[in-house]
């Protein structure tokens, strides 16, 4: 009895003290009103910050809580504002400041070896959803959104920031205009805030308001912003025109182009923005890692174009929205029933233009997030020519399209949110295809954030000419996310008929999966480690439909990293013998492969040292089976200055004896036995003259070969083994020798706040061809005997707010 008692006792006092703990005592910060804004360029000796109180008395927040922050290493804050913005001014002490790190970069790029200053903003108080402004020791400045999850570089917003040193330490001053941030429209405004210093060349990072690292996420542990009310904001109405020229050689052949186009943010309100694209040009979008592809799914690549990336948090609850469809090939393809005699068409444009964009979002003061998604692409058409008379008709093989996207993102308790999203692409003409996806998203927490359960339900309808199919997926995760150790399960499953894949992407449907997991890792310095994780999982899969068993596996990771800044880990996984119903390509038909075993081991120096490196090397062997996987992966930075950093990367990838699909017949697959070896080389350097001028080299050569020297070809069977026979591959060869290279040479210059000059030359060249006997240097000697596409282009952003526009006409 009383064992029980105590035990009773003891989980209450634990109960109690855990919601204590989280529940803890907010800081205050007092933001006042000013007539008078100060000049911002990082001296702080304007008059108004003389006159402001300061909230330090900054806390250990990495590489853990523990520990006392010196005097010398004091931080300090004041915060004012008037109708036009809110400043920041932030005293950072240091007793050795010629030893704080001031790597340069350029926007965004904050993570280098320099120190940095950060505010966190959360406008709606919600735990939720905050906006982070950054600047670092060297002056380069970063913004970007967050929520519980993810940090969105991609978020890019019009503020101004700058720093200065003295013999005390170095100081930042900040000016963000109300432009930059979405608010409820409330007489007294409830925010919430957080400071960051993070140390790099003492390894730390402070934070103004506690966060205790073993509970919750950061973005719950805001301290509290008094004082800001009343405020009467600006028209929120932003230009961010271009103009871009082109100039573009290949083969002998010289085109140039001109495009303007222009980007407008109009704040609808305080709460709601709406962004716009006019007549996009993507031109110098960085360039996509294409890749040899022998597999049955789709390649994909990240977004590259601003509009697509910035502010699309909302956007992207349910994973059903991948931006890259918006734009890319058509939908349709010229058949060769659709030629008559004679007849041959031209290829399929790559892209399909995009006409114009817009998204509306924002959040009510009843924490309800509102996005609206919509985008028009053109019609597209290829050339049909009749190759005796020449004459040439024209067919579409993508109609005027339009792509939208509704979403309602209600969060509440600070740590839950429940989603509902909306996505549909309506082709012009009853001959097209149309989709529809619809879904319900939710992530709930606890109080005490100790579980979380997570999920979706997605429907799908695809509109033929023929017919309408409907598809539906669903997940649920069950996690306990507090403490050292920490466990989840979880169950996805999609039937035979989903797919998203018109605004979305899934690679597979028909599969109903389950994992559990368990995990175990510190949050405070023990002995030689700063942190480490070591977590175990296992998985089962089986098909929807029918009821079968694909794979079985069982696995570990683990990740240290020592009180010195060296990372290393290990992670292996132990396969059962697999049934792939995709590889074959044909409904109902699958491949067995052997059960076999694998992992991956890395380790990654210290980047505060001038010299750092990643490798990492991985292998997979088939038991009783000739297949076999290496990789090895080698990554040395070599930071010749504070302007100038360098960082090589070679990946090599050897895979002998695997077997895959190369046709069918529609009734008959055939499979052949391959040697696939690649070799991936890239370079990224830049030299940055300051926070606002740079020079960047991006260089990346792929090769890759698929050998079937052997000539062992198989027929599979409908057991899923395959029976070897002879095959003719004289009229349709699989060996392949892909190389492909792309650098770019660009000079960025930021001329402006919002403003900047791009000065972009490209080279490209490719061959795929069927010589994959030749070596990696052979093959380089014939893609240079291949033609070069040059590109020299220029681009110039400005940025215009209608308020400084109205004040020049005054004067």
């Amino acid at each position: 009895m009383n064992i029980k008692l105590h035990l009773k006792t003891s989980i209450l006092f634990s109960l109690v003290f855990t919601i204590y703990s989280f529940a803890q005592e907010k800081k205050n910060i007092n933001a006042k009103r000013i007539d008078t804004p100060p000049k911002i360029d990082g001296i702080l000796d304007d008059t108004v910050w003389q006159s402001v109180e300061s909230s330090g008395d900054f806390n250990m927040w990495q590489p853990g809580n523990e520990g006392e922050i010196s005097k010398e290493l004091q931080t300090e804050v004041k915060m004012v504002y008037d109708d036009k913005a809110i400043y920041f001014a932030a005293y950072l002490h240091d007793n050795e400041p010629d030893k704080v790190l001031r790597q340069f970069s350029q926007r965004d790029n904050i993570f280098v070896q320099a120190d940095f200053f950060s505010i966190a903003i959360n406008t709606y108080n919600d735990g939720i959803n905050e906006t982070r402004f950054f600047i670092t020791s060297a002056g380069t400045i970063g913004d970007a959104r967050a929520d519980q999850f993810n940090e969105d570089f991609s978020y890019n917003v019009v503020f101004n920031a700058r720093v200065s040193f003295d013999e005390k330490g170095w100081y930042a001053e900040f000016k963000i205009p109300y432009n930059a941030l979405r608010f409820p429209e409330v007489d007294v405004q409830d925010w919430s805030i957080n400071f960051y210093r993070r140390l790099q060349h003492r390894n730390q990072t402070h934070s103004w308001n506690f966060i205790d690292n073993k509970v919750g996420q950061r973005t719950q542990y805001n301290g509290l912003v008094k004082g800001v009310q009343n405020i009467d904001p600006p028209v929120r109405l932003t230009f961010f025109p271009f103009v871009q020229g082109l100039v573009s050689n290949f083969d002998g052949k010289t085109e140039t182009d001109f495009s303007a186009g222009m980007d407008v943010k109009y704040g609808l309100s305080d709460s709601f923005t709406l962004d716009a694209t006019l007549i996009p040009d993507f031109g110098q979008a960085a360039f996509d890692e294409v890749r040899l592809n022998l597999g049955p799914f789709e390649q994909t690549f990240g977004e590259n174009r601003q509009f697509f990336t910035e502010g699309t948090e909302l956007f992207n609850k349910g994973d059903i929205f991948f931006s890259r469809r918006v734009g890319s090939g058509p939908s349709t393809s010229i058949s060769e029933d659709d030629l008559n005699t004679n007849e041959i068409a031209a290829d399929n444009p790559a892209k399909v233009n995009l006409l114009n964009a817009l998204k509306i979002s924002g959040r009510t003061k009843g924490n309800l997030g509102i996005g609206v998604f919509n985008a028009i692409t053109e019609r597209t058409e290829v050339n049909i020519t009749d190759t005796i008379t020449g004459d040439i008709r024209k067919a579409v093989v993508e109609p005027l399209a339009n792509y939208n996207i509704l979403v309602l993102d209600q969060q509440f308790n600070k740590n839950s949110s429940i989603s509902l999203i909306n996505t549909s692409v309506i082709r012009k003409g009853s001959e097209f295809r149309d989709s529809n996806v619809s879904g319900l998203v939710w992530n709930l927490a606890n109080k005490a954030n100790s579980y979380r359960l997570t999920g979706r339900t997605i429907v799908s309808q695809i509109n033929l000419p023929e017919e309408n199919i409907g598809g539906f997926a669903s997940e649920l995760d069950f996690d306990r996310i507090k403490g050292k150790i920490r466990y989840g399960f979880g169950h996805d499953l999609a039937d035979k008929t989903y797919d998203i894949n018109d605004l979305g992407v899934n690679f597979r449907n028909n599969f109903n999966n389950f994992r559990v997991n368990a995990s175990y890792q510190i949050f405070e310095p023990t002995g030689k480690f700063n942190r480490f994780r070591i977590n175990v999982f296992a998985r089962h899969e089986r098909l929807f439909d029918p009821s079968i068993q694909t794979r079985n596996l069982v696995g570990f990771d683990s990740f240290f990293v020592t009180r010195e800044r060296f990372a290393f880990g290990v992670r292996g996984s132990l396969n059962s013998k697999t049934q792939d119903y995709f590889e074959p390509r044909l409904e109902g038909r699958f491949v067995t492969f052997n059960s076999s075993a694998g992992g991956r081991a890395f380790v990654s120096s210290d980047f505060r040292k001038k010299f750092a490196y990643d490798i990492s090397i991985g292998t997979r062997q088939w038991f009783n089976d000739g297949q076999k996987i290496y990789r090895v992966e080698v990554s040395p930075r070599y930071r010749f200055s504070d302007n100038l950093l360098l960082i090589w990367r070679s990946e090599y990838f050897n895979r002998p004896n695997n077997f895959g699909y190369i046709d069918d017949d529609g009734t008959d697959v055939f499979l052949g036995q391959r040697d696939i070896v690649s070799l991936e080389n890239s370079l990224s350097a830049s030299y940055n003259f300051d926070s606002y001028k740079a020079i960047n080299l991006r260089f990346r050569n792929f090769w890759s070969t698929a050998d079937y020297a052997d000539n062992i070809f198989y027929r599979l069977n409908t057991d899923g083994t395959r029976s070897q026979i002879d095959y003719d591959i004289s009229e349709d060869n699989p060996n392949t020798n892909f190389n492909i290279w792309n650098l770019d040479l660009s000079f960025n210059w930021r001329f402006a706040p919002g403003s900047e000059a791009t000065l972009l030359y490209r080279n490209q060249i490719f061959n795929d061809d069927e010589q994959s006997t030749l070596n990696y240097t052979e093959s380089l000697d014939n893609l240079f005997n291949q033609s070069i596409r040059h590109t020299l282009s220029l681009r110039i952003v400005y940025f215009l707010d209608v308020n400084n526009l109205k004040r020049s006409s005054k004067g």
